[in-house]
């Protein structure tokens, strides 16, 4: 059998639409391949792994624990070994956690603080998703202190935060003896 140039030209032009058919088939019914990670897929966000207590959580940073201290707050010791629990430190601490819930945070560093703590904790500011800050939070609504014993930028707005809550009677202010609990002087509270 003899084909001539017009005869080759469709049957070439046939075969190759009947691959590119088939090859199309193929790669529509693959399935999608989706992988499934702990981690957080937004870069710069970590995975909270537990809240310690009200001013400090533990994240999974590239599958290493960190310990990070709020910078600016300060919230009643609940497992202080030499101190009792403090009042509103449950209520601090369950705010802490409830706050940040399930979602990934984002690290600040403040370029007037130290890296560290003397606890080795990093010092940082705590964003979640929606840009709430969750360190001015914590004072906002009363469930810690301004931590003004160090400079950090946000200082004048924290104690800001703090008088309003305190002006406003919002958690600790309105339930606790604030100066039995060594708060009287938001100026000095324990960095603990």
């Amino acid at each position: 059998m003899h084909l001539t140039k017009r005869q080759q030209k469709k049957l070439v032009s046939a075969v190759l639409a009947l691959i590119v058919i088939i090859l199309g088939n193929y790669f529509l019914e693959q399935p999608q391949i989706t992988t499934v990670t702990k981690e957080p897929v937004t870069p710069g966000f970590y995975r909270v792994v537990k809240a310690s207590d009200g001013d400090t959580i533990v994240v999974d940073m590239n599958s290493t624990e960190e310990r990070v201290r709020l910078i600016g707050v300060d919230t009643p010791e609940k497992d202080h070994p030499s101190k009792p629990v403090q009042c509103f430190a449950l209520a601090a601490s369950n705010y802490t956690k409830n706050l940040i819930g399930n979602h990934p945070v984002r690290l600040e560093a403040d370029p007037t603080n130290s890296n560290r703590d003397r606890y080795n904790r990093l010092l940082r500011y705590v964003y979640l998703p929606d840009g709430r800050l969750v360190n001015a939070e914590i004072i906002k609504h009363g469930y810690g202190f301004a931590y003004i014993g160090f400079p950090f930028e946000k200082k004048d707005e924290f104690k800001k935060y703090q008088a309003e809550a305190k002006q406003n009677n919002r958690g600790l202010w309105g339930s606790c003896d604030v100066f039995t609990n060594k708060y009287d002087s938001p100026e000095s509270p324990a960095a603990d």
